[in-house]
């Protein structure tokens, strides 16, 4: 007699159901072999997803969940296959990294015996003690979206575990400094420098800003690390603005075709992240070599240490009212401004 294969290998009453599609491959869901509430013989889907379909026959068997469906491989694959995707293509990539690192030291643990001590054990471990920062708040994440997917019911073990201390940059590119560079820069950089610098955005954002964003007298941004919009004032009181000056200074050059990026190459293209990179480096490089030969030691070093990135911060730190800062970079606690981006001393004035 042939043996039984629709329910090989699982629990008890639990059947496994094989159903070929028109495009040849092979669907297969699970059910429960129970009965009704007129004692007749049915069968009640559990799904599709094996591991989920054990955790329902449990409910129906009123039993332990099976140790094989307890696993954090499952959580982190339901992680993966349903919250990832969801995220900016970026975020998508650095919690890519950080769930592989994650994944290594967790797969195989049952969810409910992972402690807080355990995740200090992980963070301390870690020779990279930011990013370590990063993977324990995408862990948390992790957790509490496997309590809401009932995988676990006790708490978060990740709450109260504390992070390693960040020291954020400081590094503050004088009008020395953005002058040597933005000498040295080619057209398509001293664009960006100057829309980056005039608008507080992210050079992410910057280069997306496109003709089409600007109406009703102001540039229209939509922030894609946090999807936050906002509008920039081009005129206020009847006075043009800076921004508005290189809006128009970029917009006029002849041959520039309307409706295209704000920061684009020579040849109309748009300009991308790796373009930028290249044309900043390059830029530094000559801004500190001519440093170097006027004897300028110190401006040569300070020159090597400025990031792309640091304009953003060069923005806060020139604005002197804090709320107007915090509202220009998109963020909702003025805190964040003045601990990460703010990097000038407070102004006072002295004793006497």
């Amino acid at each position: 007699m042939r043996p039984k294969t629709t329910g090989y290998k699982l629990p008890p009453r639990m059947l496994r159901r094989n159903k070929k599609l028109k495009s040849g491959e092979i669907w297969t869901s699970y059910y429960y072999n129970g009965r009704d509430e007129n004692g007749k013989r049915k069968e009640f889907p559990l799904g599709s997803d094996l591991n989920e379909a054990k955790r329902k026959w449990a409910e129906f068997e009123c039993k332990p969940v099976p140790v094989d469906a307890t696993l954090m491989q499952f959580v982190f694959e339901k992680y993966e296959r349903e919250i990832l995707p969801k995220k900016a293509v970026a975020t998508q990539r650095e919690n890519g990294g950080s769930l592989r690192q994650l994944r290594a030291a967790f797969d195989r643990a049952p969810i409910d015996a992972i402690t807080p001590h355990d995740i200090a054990r992980y963070r301390d471990a870690r020779t990279a003690k930011v990013r370590a920062n990063r993977e324990v708040t995408l862990l948390s994440h992790v957790f509490n979206m496997a309590r809401e997917w009932g995988f676990m019911k006790g708490e978060n073990p990740c709450r109260g575990v504390r992070k390693n201390k960040e020291k954020p940059r400081d590094f503050y590119a004088d009008k020395e400094v953005w002058d040597a560079v933005y000498v040295q820069a080619c057209r398509e950089l001293q664009d960006a420098m100057d829309i980056n610098y005039l608008t507080g955005q992210r050079p992410g954002d910057v280069l997306r800003m496109k003709d089409a964003d600007i109406r009703e007298g102001a540039l229209h941004v939509r922030q894609g690390k946090t999807n936050k919009f906002l509008r920039i004032m081009l005129e206020a009181g009847g006075v043009k603005s800076e921004l508005s000056s290189v809006i128009e200074r970029i917009q006029s050059r002849p041959g520039r075709a309307s409706g295209s990026f704000l920061v684009t190459l020579a040849n109309g293209d748009q300009v991308k992240q790796h373009h930028l990179r290249l044309r900043f480096d390059a830029a530094r490089v000559a801004a500190a070599k001519a440093a170097d030969e006027a004897n300028k030691k110190d401006l040569a070093k300070r020159i090597k240490q400025f990031q792309f990135r640091d304009i953003r911060a060069k923005s806060a730190s020139e604005i002197s009212d804090m709320k107007a800062a915090s509202e220009l970079l998109g963020h909702t606690e003025e805190e964040i401004t003045g601990r990460v981006y703010r990097r000038v001393g407070q102004a006072v004035t002295p004793t006497r």
